[in-house]
């Protein structure tokens, strides 16, 4: 049966997830929201879509990531004691004086004592599982073509073993180079090794110029290399997860395509990396933004776009496929496109704030980005009190939710303080005085006296977890009083033992059953903030006892057995890993 213990390869333009005995279920080519050519991850019933290295006689694995990398090593073992060792990457590195990081899956296979006995199945599947490829064979290489895309596999293991799935002793290492129709121009083994090489090294150059903090280095760095794999270099991109359709919980329909670029969730990545010193995938992302708001004739903007720029993405439900665990149905597209989402604005102006202050930067935001911008703030005023479908994307229901109000009053507040920087006084008072307007109307129409808290939504008594924000964007200090009440009616309606659920009412879908993973280190945040220190430290500890064997966390976790669900890998969850660990560590000046 299917589960998320998976490992992530990639290199900032195709994806892969490989199982504990090295099979790699899911891949979209040529980018991520392409066509899942290994769908095997939800598509359990199928016999296809599986680019798998087989020992037979397996009797156990073990599995790890090359020291702060990308490169995941797979080790399988016989009852003899005999084995083989499978090293899979996705090449990236600098050459030519820009990066290379090809359509490309690199596995190294290497014999472990007396030559293993060993099956390689390559089964593509085209059109989301529809299709099964034509098959031709060349003198090293073996192709896999249908009417949209083309795969060559390289290799110097022997063809027809491969394509007959033929069990063979592998006496000396192979590889298997599967990417464009296109000609390697050394030897397969000796490319694959030098691409390896230089893979590792980009890696391990980023991880070094990372600021982590003392405590929980390796976790953050993991975090860190798996935020960056779901960033589309090409554009800049990111997206919220390298799958689709992972249900939130089973049998509940919640299925969705997470893809795509959520404007909000890729100011929390981009945020996360900041901290950590790592500032150019800000810059790329701060071109993708500056394409998308040039191409908004009244700066509206939708709270999704795909990672070409596209602004349809039609949700349509795939029948090929039948779903993680059976749990259909498995859409491609998402519907949020057409939602109103007014907390995008000040995702945007809070992502681009930096550019303005920050003097690493190759591209320094002036004049021109401040002009884009307020086109955006003109939105948040307009919209600051107008019903949407809000941070949890509710598709029947509209109201004032709390969170896209704070999130309006923050674009005008960045306004104000960027203005200020730029030395343009009469746009610093315009905005300083817009969002001292938007938070009257916050504290006066979603404040709740009876429950002594913030609420969900202007003049209602529900509680969200979003409310733990107010003190992180900076609209309430976490000693106000009023965020310390807020904290305990989170703590009374959404707690459940060291998870925070999103809300406790009914959506569209019914009551959610499972807890979203961000909401928890969203409350390990606020209690640090609020004095409690001890108390995060150790709830951030069970949260870090969640992830997977290879430290990678979903979007959802069942409170009771544990179990991971949601897409896979989530960038908002390890964005709250991240941000805890910066904040709950120990000081470097304090122990070194």
């Amino acid at each position: 049966m299917n589960n998320l213990d998976l490992g992530l390869i990639g290199n900032c333009t195709i994806n892969a997830l490989i199982d504990g005995q090295a099979n790699i279920v899911w891949s979209c080519f040529p980018r991520f929201d392409g066509d899942p050519v290994f769908c095997r991850l939800i598509d359990e019933e199928g016999e296809e879509g599986i680019f798998a290295v087989e020992l037979l006689d397996l009797v156990r694995s073990e599995q790890e990531y090359e020291r702060n990398s990308a490169v995941l090593r797979t080790r399988l073992y016989d009852s003899r004691g005999s084995g083989v060792e499978i090293v899979d990457f996705a090449p990236r590195f600098e050459q030519f004086g820009r990066m290379f990081r090809p359509t490309m899956l690199v596995r190294i296979l290497t014999p472990i004592g007396e030559a293993p006995r060993i099956r390689i199945r390559l089964r593509p599947l085209f059109n989301h599982g529809a299709a099964k490829p034509l098959v031709t064979r060349g003198s090293n290489h073996i192709r896999y073509v249908d009417d949209t895309v083309s795969l060559r596999l390289t290799t110097d293991a022997p063809l027809t073993y491969i394509l007959d799935e033929t069990a063979f002793h592998l006496e000396w290492p192979l590889a298997l180079v599967l990417g464009p129709d296109e000609s390697l121009r050394g030897g397969v083994l000796e490319t694959a090794r030098q691409f390896h090489d230089h893979t590792l090294d980009y890696w391990q150059s980023l991880s070094r110029r990372l600021h982590v903090p003392f405590d929980w280095q390796d976790t953050v760095i993991r975090s860190a290399i798996t935020l960056k794999l779901c960033s589309f270099e090409e554009t800049g991109a990111i997206i919220a997860a390298p799958t689709t359709s992972i249900p939130e919980s089973d049998g509940t329909g919640r299925n969705w395509d997470y893809r795509y670029c959520w404007l909000r969730d890729a100011f929390f990545v981009v945020r996360a990396l900041n901290r950590l010193g790592y500032v150019e995938t800000m810059e790329d992302y701060l071109v993708y933004l500056a394409n998308i708001i040039s191409s908004s004739q009244d700066g509206y903007l939708q709270p999704v776009y795909g990672i070409g720029l596209e602004r349809r993405l039609v949700e349509r439900t795939v029948e090929t496929l039948s779903g993680y665990r059976g749990n259909r149905p498995v859409r491609i597209g998402n519907q949020a496109y057409e939602h109103d989402q007014h907390d995008g604005y000040g995702s945007v102006v809070l992502a681009v704030t930096q550019a303005f202050f920050d003097h690493r930067l190759r591209r320094p935001a002036g004049r021109r980005m401040f002009t884009i911008l307020e086109r955006l703030g003109e939105k948040a005023w307009e919209y600051h009190d107008v019903p949407d479908a809000g941070l949890w994307e509710f598709r029947t229901r509209a109201r004032v939710h709390t969170h896209s109000s704070v999130m309006c009053w923050a674009a005008c507040d960045r306004l104000a303080r960027i203005a200020a920087s730029l030395g343009l006084e009469e746009r610093r008072l315009f905005w300083k005085q817009r969002a001292a307007a938007i938070r009257r109307t916050i504290e006066e129409r979603a404040w709740n006296p009876e429950k002594e808290s913030f609420v969900a939504s202007f003049g209602g008594d529900e509680i969200d977890a979003s409310l733990l924000l107010l003190a992180e964007v900076g609209f309430l200090h976490h000693d106000d009083p009023r965020f310390l009440g807020t904290v305990r009616a989170v703590e009374r309606e959404l707690k459940q033992g060291p998870f925070i659920r999103r809300y406790a009412r009914e959506d569209d879908f019914g009551l959610p059953h499972h807890a979203f993973l961000i909401c928890s280190f969203w409350y390990i945040e606020a209690l640090h903030g609020c004095g409690r220190r001890e108390e995060a430290r150790e709830l951030f500890e069970e949260l870090l006892a969640c992830r997977n064997r290879l430290g990678l966390l979903a979007e959802h976790i069942d409170t009771g057995n544990l179990e991971l669900w949601g897409n896979f890998p989530q960038t908002y969850s390890h964005v709250g890993l991240i941000s805890c660990a910066m904040r709950l560590s120990r000081d470097w000046d304090a122990i070194v």
